[in-house]
């Protein structure tokens, strides 16, 4: 399954788009997971552990996918 989301710091205003593969597994202990990829390498969950690329804040909003160009009203 193939995710995009948009993003913006609500900190200094930086917004940017991240396309992610979402592979579902099931654990040792039956509990379904989600685990996400770019490129073929596992990275930390977007929805969960995302910090701004510009000022590394962690106060994120996530929106649907292209809306980069409408977030900077959500700052004012």
């Amino acid at each position: 399954m193939h995710e995009a989301y948009s993003f913006v710091c609500l900190r200094c205003g930086h917004a940017w788009e991240g396309a992610y593969e979402i592979r579902h597994s099931v654990d040792c202990q039956g509990r379904v997971r989600a685990d996400y990829y770019v490129h073929g390498f596992k990275v930390p969950s977007p929805l969960t552990a995302n910090r701004c690329r510009t000022c590394r804040g962690s106060r994120i909003r996530i929106l649907r996918p292209g809306r980069v160009s409408s977030a900077s009203p959500l700052l004012d």
